[in-house]
């Protein structure tokens, strides 16, 4: 199924797109798209309706997020090994873990709203892991079966943010709308290998990432069991599996970041495209 949430900020109502490409309001079985449904069971009973019998929801009706009311949003840095390479830092021994407000979250196609004072906002694609159950030590060879779906992430950075006001990763991560989660929840009985899949970002056409999930350094199942052994992941929270080479920040000779009126496109082999415009704030 490919699982989505449509309508205004704070009003999105839970739908699915069927075989024909049309949205489906699912309002009538499910409160929201959520960690309250992501189990196996709940997922299996929307999978047995029948498409045709929900009412349609207009096509042009905004995307948000994904996935509501999201507990965690856990990012893996540096976890490409072409990524690793272009910025001259070494193959890390263990996954390289920093955290994403939750207020941070978007939907697909919103507009990038540049902060206040930012002037390095930079693009990451990332594969998108969304928890379907509770997992803690849970071993590599089970780890998938902790998976609900997975989904496209921007992990927008405002590298000044990042690298320079001391502290963590996360002041350059967080900034609002820095998040673009979906179009879609694809759920994982659609996805059989979630290790091999094109990743590319473009900015106003031009491609700068073009990547693939095979070159990860840590795979999937690897992330969810380092993080298990580490803290419970709870349904509905996202872990962003990290970027491969082509950010703002590598680019040679001199770094490239977003501008105002840029047009940034975001897009997982299966599991979609975003489409966000940079404006300035107010």
């Amino acid at each position: 199924m490919r699982l989505v949430r449509c309508g205004q900020p704070g009003q999105e109502v839970p739908g699915l797109i069927d075989a024909n490409g049309i949205i489906r309001d699912l309002s009538s079985h499910v409160d929201d798209i959520d960690g309250r449904i992501l189990d196996d069971a709940s997922l299996a009973r929307l999978r047995n309706l029948d498409p045709a019998t929900l009412p349609e929801i207009d096509p042009q009706t905004r995307l948000g997020p994904c996935v509501a009311h999201v507990g965690k949003f856990l990012c893996i840095g540096l976890n490409f090994h072409d990524h690793a390479e272009e910025t001259g830092l070494p193959i890390p021994a263990h996954p390289i873990l920093f955290m994403k407000a939750t207020s941070s979250i978007s939907g697909a196609h919103d507009d990038i709203v540049r902060p206040r004072n930012a002037t390095q906002i930079d693009w990451e694609v990332e594969l998108g892991v969304v928890i379907g159950k509770p997992a803690k030590y849970v071993s590599e060879d089970e780890a998938l079966d902790y998976v609900a779906g997975y989904c496209v992430v921007n992990d927008l950075s405002e590298r000044y943010f990042q690298m320079q006001l001391t502290g963590q990763w996360t002041k350059g991560k967080s900034c609002d709308g820095f998040g673009p989660v979906g179009p879609y929840l694809l759920t994982r009985d659609q996805l059989s290998d979630p290790q091999n899949l094109d990743m590319s970002v473009t900015v106003n056409g031009a491609t700068m990432q073009n990547g693939n999930s095979r070159d990860m350094i840590f795979s999937v199942r690897q992330i969810i069991a380092h993080l298990s052994e580490l803290m419970t992941l709870h349904p509905g929270d996202i872990i962003a599996t990290g970027t491969p080479a082509g950010v703002g920040m590598g680019q040679k000779p001199d770094p490239v970041y977003l501008q105002d009126g840029d047009e940034i496109v975001t897009t997982i082999a299966g599991l979609g495209s975003q489409r966000q415009l940079v404006v300035a704030e107010g």
